[in-house]
């Protein structure tokens, strides 16, 4: 395998670096590194070049957050998880490569998440769009561009397998559906106003929310669990199965459907 980039320590080492701003590093680092790897990648195998994309975002940010917060925890998809985190008043939540499958494919629906968790509130976030060449970050947030009253709503949903909560919802809904990749593309297609919500059910961790959702709520959006509870995070398990983000005009009725869809399947 061929030498992985480095972050640059320099950079990430000055003093007066806001977690803010030590998000939004990271993360545009991560995905910056990423893309070269995969502009190196030739013929390689989709499975290998996940692989590789995987390791070399995770040595960045790994790399840079031990620089730059060396006394905090960190949970990482791409890392064993270290118990210890549960007892840290300060835990970093990250994704170093959030949809593999796009990013595999030469697509620009994948994602890098940098987050953190401080007593018990997602107190920072990035979410990088490498593809796109742009960074949202929780400060300065955000803000969700206006829309057409009168024009359908739109559903961010997964490209391959669509969960039937979504279908459903979007059916009682009368929402046009929009596939896209990764759950970080999907979140920030909402904030960004390309979507109005995204519904998910099942098969999420922390990691593929956390970012995403410190960056949609910091913009003013709605997003908790499917049944309207808070998305806590920093849990011992990091299950965290179900998600939903949209315009905050629209939580009242889209819970309310979600209730409904989930009560007529049962």
């Amino acid at each position: 395998m061929p030498p992985q980039p480095q972050p640059p320590i320099r950079d990430l080492d000055r003093e007066g670096l806001s977690d803010v701003d030590l998000a939004v590093e990271l993360a545009g680092t991560a995905g910056r590194a990423l893309l070269e790897l995969r502009s190196g990648v030739g013929d390689l195998p989709a499975d290998e070049v996940k692989k590789r994309g995987d390791a070399a975002a995770q040595q960045v940010l790994a790399a840079g957050l031990a620089v730059a917060r060396p006394g905090d925890a960190v949970l990482s998809e791409e890392a064993v998880d270290d118990a210890t985190r549960l007892d840290a008043s300060r835990v970093w939540i990250i994704d170093p490569l959030d949809g593999t499958r796009e990013y595999s494919e030469g697509r620009s629906d994948w994602a890098v998440h940098v987050a953190l968790w401080e007593a018990g509130s997602l107190v920072a976030g990035a979410v990088a769009l490498p593809g796109l060449g742009t960074v949202l970050a929780t400060d300065p947030a955000a803000v969700a561009p206006s829309r057409d009253a009168a024009a359908p709503w739109r559903m961010a949903v997964s490209r391959s397998r669509p969960p039937a909560i979504a279908t459903g919802v979007a059916q009682a809904l009368g929402a046009d559906l929009v596939a896209m990749g990764s759950a970080g593309f999907k979140v920030a297609a909402v904030v960004r106003g390309e979507a109005d919500l995204y519904v998910h059910g099942g098969g999420q961790y922390e990691w593929d929310s956390a970012a995403p959702v410190a960056v949609a709520v910091a913009a003013g959006l709605h997003a908790s669990r499917l049944d309207g509870s808070p998305l806590r995070y920093n849990q011992p398990d990091p299950y965290l199965p179900d998600l939903v983000v949209c315009r905050p005009e629209m939580a009242e009725r889209v819970l309310t459907e979600i209730e409904r869809v989930q009560r007529d399947v049962q």
